[in-house]
């Protein structure tokens, strides 16, 4: 694993309303090879979930979002298909279905992005339409 800088983009569009963006800039750990990556960074109080460790599993076709601590969820990306996922938060647990629409990666040995499109629904409703697009260099030196 090497030490990295990821920055992550993050948009919801709800139906009326225009795309709210969050952006964050963290350092974590990244390591690539034979086409798989893993990607994990501690989460801070400007995320809200401080005492939580955020992990990617990165493979073709596939992404795998894995959050322990404070919060855990497991999140399974896989372009056209709809996964259910349990968000379990300090106040209770419930069940969210996850419609993966697009994933795009150019992520190598030395970093790059991944970009998944996604609709998560809580009880067949519809909550959001997301995107997020994660950017991760080499940090200067390391």
């Amino acid at each position: 694993m090497k030490d990295v800088i990821i920055s992550i983009t993050g948009s919801q569009y709800a139906e009326q309303d225009s795309d709210e963006a969050v952006e964050l800039v963290t350092d974590g750990q990244y390591c690539f090879k034979n086409g798989r990556g893993k990607l994990t960074y501690k989460e801070s109080a400007l995320t809200g979930m401080e005492g939580t460790v955020t992990s990617f599993l990165i493979s073709p076709g596939e992404v795998i979002l894995s959050r322990e601590g404070t919060l855990t969820s497991r999140m399974v990306f896989r372009e056209g298909t709809k996964n259910t996922f349990l968000y379990d938060t300090p106040y209770g647990s419930t069940t969210m279905g996850l419609d993966t629409h697009r994933i795009s990666s150019s992520l190598g040995e030395g970093g790059g992005e991944l970009e998944i499109d996604y609709i998560v629904d809580f009880d067949h409703t519809v909550v959001g339409r997301n995107r997020f697009k994660i950017n991760v260099r080499e940090r200067a030196g390391g």
